[in-house]
């Protein structure tokens, strides 16, 4: 979160446009917490439920990692963000879906339940 404050308040870009990837990061792992829940684990590989979340979650992903490639891309006569608030937020892209990744690795093991997400 602190890259992508920093895309939005330094000085040097002072545009709050790219803050709008927070939605992207709050709607992210919400189909798969979903899918986790209410599906059975009945040892088959296909599971269309958790399929469909894991493609709703790419969906927000690759999202969020657009929306500051396609601001800072504007017509270049005005673009509605600079370059560098762009590097920043993607970034810090990297940084929060690594830290959720890493969520649900850890809370996916056999010996540590989160049925309570």
């Amino acid at each position: 979160m602190t890259f992508v404050i920093l895309g939005c308040a330094l000085p040097a870009y002072h545009v709050w446009w790219p803050f709008f990837v927070v939605l992207f990061y709050i709607l992210a792992p919400i189909p798969t917490l979903v899918a986790r829940r209410y599906t059975d684990d009945s040892g088959s590989n296909s599971n269309p439920c958790m399929e469909l979340a894991i493609f709703v979650t790419m969906g927000f992903v690759v999202s969020s990692f657009a929306l500051p490639i396609v601001l800072a891309r504007s017509p270049e006569a005005d673009p509605v963000i600079q370059w560098g608030a762009c590097h920043f937020t993607l970034a810090g892209n990297v940084i929060v879906y690594l830290t959720l990744i890493g969520f649900f690795m850890t809370f996916d093991q056999d010996d540590s339940d989160y049925s309570m997400w």
